[in-house]
Parts: C-alpha cells; sequence; structure tokens
C-alpha cells in the first residue's frame, strides 16, 4: 500500500479514536468525579497498552539520541493531558461535535502558525489564501454545529 495513503488512513482512524475519547471520558468523570481524575484513568490505560504494545514488538528506546532532544521533545504527554481534560469537561456541556471541532478549529489556528514559521524543527509551510480560506471554513463549521 502507498505509504502516504496509509498514513492518511492512520490519522483518520486517529481522529476517529478521538472523537470516541472525548464522550469516553466524560462518562468516566461522571463516575470519578472531576476531569483530571478521567484524564489519569485514561492515560493510565494507555500507558499499560502502550507498554504491551512495545513489548510485543521488542521497541526498544535509543537513551543516547534521547538525551539530545530538545526540551519541548518531553512535554507531548502535558498536552494530550490537556487535551483528555478539556474533552472530558468540554463533552458533556457542549455535546461531542461541537468540543471536537472546536479542539480541530484550535488545532487548526496553531498547526497554520507552527507550519509558517517552521517551529520546532518541522518544515516551513508558508500561510496562504488557501491556507486561511480552510481555516475560516473550519470556523464556519463550529457555528453551523453549534446553532444547528
Amino acid at each position: 500500500m502507498n505509504p502516504t495513503v496509509l498514513a492518511m488512513l492512520a490519522v483518520v482512524l486517529g481522529g476517529a479514536a478521538t472523537a470516541l475519547q472525548a464522550p469516553t471520558n466524560a462518562k468516566m468523570m461522571t463516575g470519578v468525579g472531576s476531569p483530571v481524575n478521567a484524564a489519569f484513568i485514561s492515560f493510565a490505560v494507555g500507558t499499560a497498552a502502550l507498554g504491551i504494545l512495545a513489548v510485543i514488538l521488542q521497541a526498544k528506546p535509543d537513551m543516547a539520541a534521547s538525551r539530545a532532544l530538545p526540551w519541548y521533545a518531553w512535554v507531548g504527554g502535558l498536552y494530550g493531558a490537556i487535551f483528555v481534560v478539556a474533552a472530558a469537561w468540554g463533552v458533556p456541556r457542549l455535546g461531542v461535535a461541537t468540543t471536537i471541532i472546536l479542539m480541530v478549529a484550535g488545532q487548526l489556528l496553531l498547526s497554520v502558525a507552527l507550519d509558517h514559521f517552521g517551529a520546532m524543527g518541522m518544515p516551513k509551510q508558508p500561510l496562504s489564501w488557501g491556507r486561511v480560506a480552510g481555516v475560516g471554513l473550519v470556523l464556519a463549521g463550529v457555528l453551523l454545529v453549534r446553532r444547528s
């Protein structure tokens, strides 16, 4: 299979998992009393699953290479924690669709800025009218989903 198509399918499945994760964690929040507790449980289950997968795949970290990483390479889990807490808290108040589309809007707004400046060592992709229009359409989608 074409590697680009495979990557696109993986990302679509990841997005679908995100749509499932938000209401799942919101339900967990009702049982454990807070979005932080729900996120903690979510990360504990995810950590266990990744540990099992690492053992199955015999994935071993390159500790020498990891020591050379910049500081921001170590805080990805923090971003994930913010995402999970925000989703668990937002879904009961806004609904799944509005929560997810607002998250996508936030992702797009920051990602076009990161691309434009080549932040965090990523290749530069200058801001264009097409990219601005794409983000604008998503933001318009937020309004349509919220008001419908």
